[in-house]
């Protein structure tokens, strides 16, 4: 009977044992056939091999100065640099594994531990998500839907396609693919703009617990908001360090300190408005768009041939700006401009000014000044295509509004204001505006580019958009057609004296006297050294006569003034217009002993992958001898030793102290080498300075928007109040920081100098010696 009573027990266990393999076999192969249909898009389109190669991501264009730095970058919606796993830190990978997947380097994709636990405690206990998962569903399944049955479908994709991204990538391209695809929000796509964003570093320098704030953001970056929600994103940083001291990648005790540090956001948003180089990038958007049109992507295998995006494609563009030397630009002209406004402020009160902030013109031509500004407008052109009537435009313009308007006093160059629209206007056009650039002469390599004083409210580019009258900056183009036409030197003498030039000669139309800009003429002889340094128009008057218009056209245009320019001896005084890009690339000649070189901005453009798609060739072209050019420096010299530029060197006398306020920077104290020239225009319209040492040519532009808004007299008016300041304290700047290698060394002088630069050795001395010299060779000893 037990026997019996046991074989039974043994049987009637047999069906349970039975279903049960059954039951087992068929989920193994359940899940099976679900991942094959998976693969096979039953639940939706699955990625290609193709495309698990090559993961479709918009990448922004980087735009990376001379000396290695970011300058900015042009995206759409996504601003995206990729960084390859190498450049990570350690603290910022440790930090993810320990928190987002601690078994990462032992899976091949799905956590099989982390899935059971999700499973036994319905996750309370945490996720099975894997690191290759969330990769898997940020670049092909999407934010993860709300319905129950499309959930559970996207997750079975997912775990396919990280199978299938680890074995076409390697743990740390995984890693690295991760960092650089997650949106941390405030345009900071991926590892690398996050860095820069949240804390002004690049990802190699992030500390430790700057990288637990940024892995604690990976669980959701809207709710971990740091900017919003700093309590809430510093227990979830403390978390991440917990993690990482829980999984021995950093000690308890630095866990501890780590904890009871703050956290230190260094908030730098990233728009194309914003930041370092501003006019100089909207500058190279536009030569980017028009490269893209001339150079086309290769041919497709299909025979196509498509363009590039500057805004998906991850282009870098290399270009010659020195952000170091940028800054110091920037900063010399905010410092200037906004001592020089508030005395233009001072000056053109209403009370002083009822005209403010013209001069000199009639009520009926300021009307169509404003006139022309109001139907120039955004908010005329907008309303025009809402269908409103010009009466309800114009009426508009009247009408009180709420407004932010550029404000100097305001740590953020803005304020909040209620204005007319008409009174908005008006007052942009009584701010200053301002331009410069600054070249190395040899190369052409452009240094630093300023085109106005605030991009987001001053978007037109003075450095080459704008023309305006260049003044006595272009008066050694007519020394130079002097020297190298006719052999002249800069210690030949000519009178201080009116001089006319008559109708119908050089193709005048009426008689020519210039005066000089104070009216008086001193009747002595003075050297074309002297006239130069002290811009004395009656010397320039007979040097244009001798010459020619003809010759001085000449040479600009091999200089690289390309505008306009009549054949008439008035441009000797600066009639012609030009802007400040053109000027610092002439000036350069001088500088590179003779050879003009084109300014250049771009050096070389890659692909993603690095591969190089254009490399800048210089252009140059051979314009004056060494000895003029060399000539032209030492007049220019003159400039500052003893002429209108002479206050970078020396102290002002004791009753110039209410002068003194607008030099911003005074004393300059610089005892180097410098050449440069001066240049104010009529009615003080215009303000020039066009500064030189033997590595470095700046040019600075000062002036209003409209020539009628300027200051009442030359005192402030001329460009050594206006503009050379500007060059000083940029000069000052540079010159604190050995390692831009700006030169204080004299300029290089030609081998054999036969033009005359002893000025205290006169020609007939000089004639008299050679003289004697023939005659004693002709005698027989």
């Amino acid at each position: 009977m037990a026997k019996t009573r046991k074989k039974s027990d043994k049987t009637s266990f047999v069906p349970f044992i039975k279903w049960f393999w059954i039951l087992f076999f068929s989920g193994v192969l359940a899940i099976f056939l679900v991942f094959l249909l998976a693969a096979w898009g039953a639940f939706g389109e699955m990625p290609t091999f193709e495309r698990l190669e090559n993961p479709q991501t918009n990448l922004a264009t980087e735009i990376i100065s001379s000396d290695g730095a970011t300058l900015g970058k042009f995206y759409l919606d996504d601003n995206r640099t990729p960084v390859a796993y190498e450049d990570l830190p350690r603290n910022l990978v440790n930090a993810l594994v320990a928190t987002e997947d601690a078994r990462y380097y032992e899976h091949s994709g799905i956590d099989g531990i982390g899935f059971l636990r999700a499973v036994a405690f319905l996750g309370q206990r945490g996720g099975a998500s894997t690191i290759s998962q969330q990769l898997a569903r940020q670049l092909f399944v999407g934010v993860r839907s709300k319905n129950l049955f499309q959930a559970v479908t996207q997750k079975i994709k997912e775990w396919v396609i990280a199978t299938r991204l680890e074995r076409n990538y390697t743990k740390q391209e995984i890693i690295a693919m991760y960092m650089n695809i997650y949106d941390f929000g405030y345009n900071a796509d991926g590892i690398r703009s996050a860095s820069r964003i949240y804390f002004g570093k690049e990802p190699g320098d992030l500390k430790t617990e700057e990288s637990a704030v940024l892995v604690g953001m990976l669980k959701n970056s809207s709710l971990y908001n740091p900017i919003r929600r700093e309590e809430l994103v510093l227990g979830r940083r403390n978390t991440v360090l917990s993690q990482m001291e829980k999984y021995g990648y950093i000690t308890e005790d630095e866990k501890d300190s780590l904890q009871q540090l703050k956290m230190d956001i260094n908030f730098s948003p990233e728009s194309h408005r914003e930041g370092l180089a501003t006019y100089f990038r909207m500058y190279l958007q536009g030569y980017l768009n028009g490269w893209i049109k001339k150079n086309p992507k290769p041919v497709t295998q299909e025979g196509e041939r498509d363009t590039w995006n500057i805004y998906l494609d991850g282009l870098k563009v290399y270009t010659t700006i020195d952000s170091r030397m940028q800054k110091n630009a920037e900063e010399a002209v905010s410092e200037h401009m906004k001592n020089l406004q508030a005395e233009f402020f001072n000056q053109n009160t209403p009370k002083r000014n009822p005209t403010t902030p013209f001069l000199d013109l009639e009520r009926q031509e300021i009307n169509r000044i404003m006139e022309r500004a109001m139907k120039n407008s955004d908010r005329w052109k907008k309303m025009k295509a809402a269908g409103k009537t010009e009466e309800e435009i114009r009426q508009s313009f009247n009408e009180k509004t709420e407004m932010t308007v550029f404000d100097w006093n305001s740590e953020t160059q803005e304020k909040d204001t209620v204005l007319t629209p008409l009174d908005s206007i008006r007052y942009y056009k009584t701010i200053l505006r301002t331009a410069m650039m600054s070249m190395e002469p040899q190369t052409g390599h452009v240094k630093a580019w300023v085109g106005g004083i605030n991009y987001k409210h001053f978007q037109y580019d003075n450095v080459i958009q704008g023309a305006r009258q260049a003044g006595s900056t272009f008066k050694p183009f007519v020394y130079a057609a002097a020297i190298d036409q006719l052999r002249m030197s800069p210690c030949d003498e000519l009178p201080d004296s009116q001089y006319c030039i008559e109708a119908g000669k050089h193709g005048n139309p009426e008689p020519w006297c210039p005066n000089n800009s104070d009216g008086r003429y001193s009747g002595d002889m003075f050297t074309l050294k002297h006239s130069l340094a002290n811009s004395v128009n009656s010397v320039t008057a007979q040097l244009i006569d001798q010459v020619g218009p003809k010759p001085v056209v000449s040479i600009v245009r091999n200089l690289g003034l390309t505008r306009e320019i009549p054949e008439v001896p008035s441009i000797a005084l600066g009639t012609p217009d030009f802007n400040v890009y053109e000027m610092v690339g002439a000036y350069g000649t001088f500088a590179n002993q003779g050879v003009y070189v084109k300014p250049v901005m771009v050096t070389r453009i890659e692909d993603k992958n690095g591969t190089v798609l254009y490399e800048y060739v210089p252009e140059t072209k051979d314009v004056l001898s060494k000895e003029v050019s060399y000539a032209m420096i030492n007049l220019l010299e003159g400039v500052t030793e003893g002429g209108s530029g002479t206050r970078l060197r020396h102290s002002f006398a004791k009753d110039q102290d209410v002068y003194k306020e607008i030099i911003t920077g005074y004393p300059y104290e610089f005892t180097n080498p410098i050449a440069g020239k001066t240049g104010t225009t009529q009615n003080h319209s215009d303000g020039w300075f066009m500064g030189m040492v033997p590595n470095l040519v700046t040019g600075v532009w000062v002036g209003g928007e409209e020539r009628a808004t300027h200051f009442k007299t030359i005192y402030y008016g001329q460009g050594a109040s206006m503009a050379l300041p500007i060059w000083g304290l940029y000069m000052k700047k540079n010159y604190a920081n050995p390692d831009l290698g700006v030169s204080k060394e004299e300029f290089t002088a030609p081998e054999n100098m036969s033009i005359n630069l002893d000025c205290t050795k006169t020609v007939e001395t000089e004639q008299e010696t050679d003289d004697l010299e023939d005659d004693l060779g002709d005698l027989d000893f």
